[in-house]
Formats: structure tokens, C-alpha cells, sequence
């Protein structure tokens, strides 16, 4: 049996805002599989709003970066795992209205429909209270973050950083060959190559539920590979 699910006053305090449109804020909990009148229009505004928001605090509180830079750091703070780590810091989980099947299947708990819910929030406070006021939410739902911004060269992604430390010793560029797809369509699974030419080269296997993701796991593993033994040499 599910538990009875809290106030949602309880919710929209915890964003630092007071509806006057409480409509608005049921809207935003409540995903599609539960009703044709869902958070997906209101999670198209927030994502928006969120991106021009954290795009002018990097460009605030980062006078020196560089596009590259600021549009890295804006990527790790609006990726949907980061929304994610904040909807459950405010047990957003808790407040959803789903479907049934999407219910049984634990959608309270995937990232992807946390990570929507925060934006769509987010835009319904714009429409409730105007821009200002999501600003201010957005400031404050980040503030810890933004204080303390990682190294933006860290944030390369794997391909990148393989792709980069091969030129570095004037080498050939890395390809990435599917070798198998295996599991459900709903839950696939992506066995990946990458596969590095001339005399430091290797092949090395790499495992995701997309073929981003193998791709990626792959290039971390041969970056790795590389780097050992560019070490031993």
C-alpha cells in the first residue's frame, strides 16, 4: 500500500515560493502517464529558464571563462543527474501524481522524471510569481554548487579527453564500432569498441544503455589504457 502523499504546501515552501495558483504546482507533479493535462509544457518552460539562469550566474561569478568553459559548467549543473540529486534532497518523489503501470515500475525513484519535475516547477513559479521569483529559487537551489564549481577542463567528456590526449602525441583519431545490442527495447544494452590505430594501439570494450553512454565507457577505459602505459614507456 502506498503512503498517504504529504501536503504540497509542504513542497512549494521548501522552493521558497507560496502559490496563488496551487492548479499550477499540481500541474507540475503530475507526469503523463497519470493524465493528458501533465508537466511537460511547464517542464519545456523551466528547463528554458533554468539554462538562462545558471547561463548568467557562470557568466557573473566566471569574468575570465571562456564559451567552452561557461557552457561545460552549465551542462554539469543543468544535467538531469543533478536535478535529479535535488529532487530527492527535497523528496519530490514523494509528491508525484503517475500512472498506474509507471507507479508499479517505480517512476517516483528515475531520474529522468525527477530531473523533469524540477523544471517544470520551475516554470510553474514563473507563471505564478514571474521571472524574479524563479530566479531566486534557481539561486538558492544552487547556491551550495555554484559556490563550489568544479575545474571546467575536468567536466571534458571521455571522447573528448582521449580525442585530445591523442593529438597531443600527434596520433590518429579513436573509432567507435556497436558490436552487439542486446536486452529489451525498453531496458537495452550497448556493447561498444574503441579501437586506437598504429604502435600504442588497442582495443578496449565498453559497456551502456545507450550507445553515448558505451562509447563513452570505452574511451574512459582506453584514455586509461593509454595513459599507463604512456607512464611505463
Amino acid at each position: 500500500m502506498s503512503r498517504p502523499r504529504p501536503p504540497i504546501d509542504r513542497l512549494a515552501q521548501r522552493f521558497g515560493h507560496q502559490f496563488d495558483n496551487v492548479g499550477l504546482l499540481e500541474e507540475a507533479l503530475t507526469h503523463r502517464s497519470a493524465s493528458s493535462r501533465n508537466n511537460e509544457r511547464l517542464e519545456f518552460l523551466g528547463d528554458s529558464i533554468l539554462g538562462m539562469v545558471i547561463a548568467a550566474e557562470l557568466f557573473r561569478r566566471r569574468p575570465g571563462g571562456n564559451e567552452g568553459e561557461m557552457s561545460r559548467l552549465r551542462a554539469y549543473l543543468v544535467r538531469g543527474t543533478t536535478l535529479a540529486q535535488i529532487a530527492r534532497s527535497l523528496d519530490i518523489g514523494d509528491y508525484l501524481l503517475l500512472g498506474s503501470g509507471e507507479m508499479k515500475a517505480g517512476g517516483h525513484r528515475r531520474d529522468s522524471i525527477l530531473a523533469g519535475t524540477v523544471e517544470a516547477i520551475l516554470g510553474a513559479i514563473y507563471i505564478d510569481a514571474g521571472f524574479a521569483k524563479a530566479e531566486r529559487c534557481i539561486q538558492a537551489l544552487f547556491a551550495q554548487r555554484l559556490n563550489e564549481l568544479p575545474d571546467a577542463d575536468g567536466l571534458k567528456d571521455a571522447k573528448t579527453r582521449l580525442q585530445e590526449w591523442m593529438q597531443s602525441f600527434g596520433l590518429g583519431l579513436p573509432t567507435y564500432e556497436v558490436l552487439e545490442v542486446s536486452g529489451a527495447q525498453h531496458n537495452q544494452q550497448f556493447r561498444v569498441a574503441c579501437r586506437v590505430e598504429g604502435p600504442r594501439g588497442a582495443i578496449i570494450e565498453g559497456w551502456g544503455r545507450s550507445r553515448r553512454k558505451a562509447e563513452q565507457a570505452a574511451a574512459e577505459l582506453m584514455l586509461s589504457h593509454l595513459q599507463s602505459h604512456s607512464s611505463e614507456s
